[in-house]
């Protein structure tokens, strides 16, 4: 799916989510999980929030953000 970022740079990428795709506002080879921290190189990335904009390591990671976004006070 991303082959042809694999040729990027070797640090982290600035990346803008949109739906249904990424765009690479500057080039690296792996973006951060907003929940863990751990780095997701940019081959294996599968979930992210365009609404705010942040990248999810798995499912249960992006799982764990939306019930912290979106829990009632």
């Amino acid at each position: 799916m991303l082959d042809h970022l694999k040729s990027f740079g070797d640090g982290a990428a600035q990346v803008h989510y949109g739906t249904p795709e990424i765009s690479i506002v500057r080039p690296g080879k792996f973006v951060r999980c907003a929940v863990t921290g751990k780095p997701i190189p940019l081959e294996d990335l599968r979930y992210w929030s365009v609404e705010l904009q942040e990248a999810y390591v798995d499912a249960a990671a992006a799982t764990a953000r939306w019930k912290q976004v979106n829990a009632r006070a």
